[in-house]
């Protein structure tokens, strides 16, 4: 049976809270290879050393060094950085977190590459267009191939936007 693999995408420090305990299980599965990418959107190098080790996460595999920026060049910084490493890792599946300007970038170089998109924490809403992150998760949602929604409210968004209901699961 072949492998699948599958890059967990983070860039924000509450995305990899969010992805820890995904990591830890798929990494004690033969089916599942899990590759961890940080792209740096934000990034303190005394907090990270700590971090990782509170969350028991190895090292990211791929650190993409993205820093801080405006909205387009940490977006445009990402899909750049991300591209190479979609394809040379041939990711069966690419998971984004939450609403950050790297879930929305790397879901975009995902679903670009024809690889499969899941978004955690998807189907939530401010309903403020005015907030960058209303429009990082509306982007993300209508791309991703698998949605995974907390709470109710963002299946019923979900579905109010013509979501087919195959594809949004409650977790």
């Amino acid at each position: 049976m072949k492998e699948h693999t599958l890059i967990c995408v983070a860039g924000a420090r509450p995305n990899f809270m969010k992805v820890a305990p995904l990591l830890r299980v798929l990494r004690c599965d033969r089916d599942f290879r899990s590759v961890l990418v940080h792209t740096g959107q934000h990034y303190d190098d005394e907090l990270s050393g700590n971090f990782f080790r509170d969350l028991n996460l190895s090292a990211p595999d791929h650190f993409l060094c993205v820093g801080s920026g405006s909205h387009a060049q940490q977006t445009a910084e990402v899909m750049k950085r991300f591209e190479p490493v979609v394809i040379a890792e041939r990711a069966d599946g690419v998971v984004v977190v939450g609403d950050v300007n790297s879930t929305m970038a790397a879901a975009v170089v995902a679903a670009k590459l024809r690889v499969p998109v899941f978004h955690v924490e998807a189907g939530l809403r401010s309903f403020d267009r005015s907030m960058p992150e209303e429009i990082n998760r509306l982007v993300t949602d209508a791309i991703s191939d698998v949605l995974l929604v907390t709470e109710d409210s963002g299946r019923s968004n979900l579905l109010n936007e013509g979501i087919p209901e195959h594809r949004i699961h409650v977790v």
